[in-house]
C-alpha cells in the first residue's frame, strides 16, 4: 500500500530495508473525499501529503471572495504548505481534494524524527523541495509572460492529464482568468 511512495523515493535515493520498515512504520494512510478539505486558512498545517490516488489542490480565497487555485497535486506528488509546516504558523491556504483521493499523511514531528534517523530522507525531501521550488518559479515567469491564451494553450499541452480531471473553473482560476473567458478560449472565441 506504500509502494508508490517507496517508488519514488527510489528515483532519488537508496533505502536499506532496516530504513523502509522503519519509515513505513511511520506513514498513516489516509482518504480524503471530494471536495473535503484537510486545511483551511487560519489553521496550523501539521502535515504533508503524498497523493497516491487522486487529485488536490492548495487556494486561496481572494479580496473579491474568488477562490483562487494555486497549486494542484496528482500521483506521485507531495503537496502541502510549506510555510505554515515549517514555521508553525497559522496557514494562508486552503488544501482540498478535487477527487476522491488517497493520501500518505505524515505528521512534522514524525517526520522530523525520520529525517534524524535516516539521513538520506533529509537528500530526498531537499530534492523535492528544489523541483517545488523550480515548478512554482516558471509558474511565476508564465503569468508574467505569457497571455491568458498562451497560458491556457501551454497548460493544455503541458499538463493534459489536469484539463481532463479538474474542473474548468479551477483550472481557470490556477491560469488566472474567469470561467467565461476559458469558455471563448476553448471555443476559439479570443
Amino acid at each position: 500500500m506504500y509502494k508508490p511512495l517507496f517508488d519514488h523515493i527510489g528515483k532519488f535515493i537508496v533505502l536499506e530495508p532496516s530504513e523502509i520498515d522503519k519509515l513505513e512504520s511511520a506513514l498513516t494512510l489516509s482518504k480524503i473525499k471530494k471536495k473535503e478539505h484537510v486545511l483551511e486558512e487560519g489553521q496550523i498545517c501539521n502535515t504533508i501529503y503524498f497523493i497516491i490516488k487522486g487529485c488536490m489542490r492548495q487556494y486561496i480565497i481572494n479580496s473579491k471572495g474568488a477562490e483562487q487555485t494555486l497549486q494542484f497535486g496528482i500521483e506521485n506528488w507531495w503537496i502541502t504548505d510549506y510555510l505554515s509546516y515549517h514555521n508553525h504558523i497559522p496557514s494562508s491556504f486552503y488544501l482540498q481534494a478535487v477527487e476522491n483521493t488517497e493520501v500518505i499523511a505524515i505528521e512534522k514531528t514524525v517526520l522530523e524524527t525520520l529525517l534524524i534517523e535516516i539521513p538520506s530522507l533529509e537528500r530526498y525531501f531537499r530534492i523535492v523541495s528544489q523541483k517545488t521550488f523550480g515548478a512554482m518559479q516558471m509558474r511565476i515567469k508564465f503569468l508574467f509572460t505569457m497571455s491568458a491564451e498562451e497560458r491556457y494553450h501551454h497548460f493544455n499541452d503541458h499538463f493534459p492529464e489536469f484539463v481532463q480531471r479538474v474542473p474548468q473553473y479551477m483550472i481557470a482560476s490556477y491560469l488566472d482568468f474567469s470561467a467565461e473567458f476559458m469558455s471563448k478560449i476553448r471555443a476559439g472565441k479570443v
